[in-house]
């Protein structure tokens, strides 16, 4: 049970991750102008690619490690679509 709750987790925050990124970071990036989003973007990218990554590699093993104690096969393919994320 807590296996799935930690892929859970996981899950919920890239998924909140990638929203933020899509919908509030980069259109506000784009406004500032190209000089800046270009400027910004490097640094910006590199945390939050760390951050996505350990979290779709954490939640793909807690899901597999879930279902190998007895889970549903749907939370093994739940998190073996979270880990290809992070390839």
């Amino acid at each position: 049970m807590i296996l799935e709750l930690i892929a859970l987790l996981c899950t919920g925050f890239f998924a909140g991750a990638a929203i933020y990124i899509s919908l509030v970071e980069h259109p506000a990036r784009l406004e500032c102008g190209p000089a800046l989003a270009i400027t910004e973007f490097g640094p910006s990218y590199r945390r939050a690619a760390v951050m996505q990554a350990s979290l779709a590699v954490v939640g793909c093993l807690a899901a597999v490690a879930a279902w190998a104690q007895g889970s549903a096969t749907a939370v093994l393919v739940a998190g073996l679509l979270l880990g290809a994320a992070a390839w």
